[in-house]
């Protein structure tokens, strides 16, 4: 791809991203339409696709080099009420990267080892390594999201009763926000996605997953129970979002009903965090250029 249609793709990247953008506690989850697709619309959905095949084919340059600078890692953070649709996202996204550069984990119900650990633990040493992208379906977020709304969750996890106060939670989010930083300053790039659907939307895809055999393994009775608790988990996520959302971490609050406008912004969102490294190939030295030198008259000179 040539310079100049790079940067132009880059900066459209931009434009898709900005929307949407969280650095501070000056958020509302309110503010944030679900099925916002702003100034496209259906009508639009081939243009989109064409947009995130072309984002992936920068993604992947951009990727390639930060594989080959090897000083950055980049961490891919996703989370989402049930069928945001972070494995599509994750999917088509990334469809494009190369697979030694990129590491997923995704984060279940904590072991009985995890629980004998803090709670940060089991995603500490998923990690990725410089020159690579790492991505976490769901997270340590997980411990102010669905252990705040069952608080039976927390009981679990073994902590010293003079450390379960009704300050725990804005402790957890202190710990997050220092925790972020240390990465961002050890070379770890942190962004993170809350895939913001609509009840009505959930709704719709859990019956979708119901009704069509080739859907029913996605489906459990516990997702339909959760919805009870809807109200709940939108507060949870906003002072989540308010309370850890700075200018090295930031948060991307994506409208989610449109599966196909998602990706195109979570997308733009990877492509912004790639372009801020001022990423680029190593330079070789005068030894390595003599010594290429001297391995191209080899080739050359020898026989077929």
């Amino acid at each position: 791809m040539k310079d100049k249609e790079m940067k132009d793709l880059i900066k459209k990247a931009r434009n898709f991203a900005k929307p949407f953008r969280v650095t501070d506690d000056n958020f509302r989850l309110k503010d944030i339409d679900p099925g916002d697709t702003l100034d496209l619309t259906s009508e639009d959905k081939p243009r989109a696709k064409e947009a995130l095949a072309m984002g992936i084919d920068v993604l992947a340059e951009l990727q390639d080099m930060l594989y080959a600078q090897d000083n950055w890692a980049v961490l891919l953070i996703f989370q989402a009420m049930d069928a945001a649709g972070k494995d599509g996202a994750i999917k088509h996204v990334m469809s494009g990267v190369n697979p030694q550069g990129c590491q997923v984990f995704s984060f279940k119900a904590p072991t009985s080892e995890d629980l004998d650990h803090d709670y940060l633990w089991r995603c500490m040493k998923c990690l990725p390594e410089r020159g690579r992208i790492g991505i976490f379906n769901r997270s340590y977020y997980e411990e102010t999201l669905v252990v705040r709304v069952h608080p039976e969750f927390l009981e679990k996890q073994k902590l010293p009763p003079e450390l379960v106060t009704k300050d725990i939670w804005k402790e957890r989010f202190q710990d997050i926000r220092r925790f972020e930083r240390y990465l961002t300053r050890n070379g770890v790039a942190v962004r993170k996605f809350f895939l913001h659907v609509s009840n009505k939307e959930q709704k719709k895809r859990f019956l979708e997953r119901i009704e069509e055999p080739e859907k029913n393994w996605k489906f459990s009775a516990n997702d339909a129970k959760e919805r009870g608790h809807w109200d709940d988990y939108m507060g949870a996520y906003e002072e989540m979002i308010q309370n850890t959302a700075t200018k090295e971490a930031p948060w991307y609050v994506v409208p989610a009903d449109n599966k196909w406008f998602t990706r195109v912004v979570v997308a733009a969102a990877v492509i912004e965090a790639l372009d801020a490294l001022d990423l680029r190939y190593p330079k070789v030295g005068k030894e390595k250029l003599k010594e290429l030198a001297a391995a191209k008259q080899l080739l050359l000179g020898g026989k077929e």
